[in-house]
């Protein structure tokens, strides 16, 4: 079997509440397996980051920083 060489996905964010959920569902869903995602969060005033973190305790593909 050959395996799937790792896929870095980089998702740039900054108050992106309305957003990120879906941004993030979109990854989780591809049928590619071998990724990690590394999520930038900017300092966002918003509830970004708790939203985030909520995936990053489910899935240990995703990272914040």
């Amino acid at each position: 079997m050959i395996s799937q060489p790792l896929v870095s996905i980089i998702i740039p964010c900054y108050n992106a509440e309305e957003y990120i959920e879906a941004c993030i569902n979109s990854v989780i869903l591809q049928d590619y397996e071998n990724w990690e995602c590394i999520i930038i969060n900017d300092g966002s005033k918003d509830n970004t980051l708790d939203l985030i973190n909520k995936f990053t305790e489910k899935d240990d593909r995703i990272r914040v920083i």
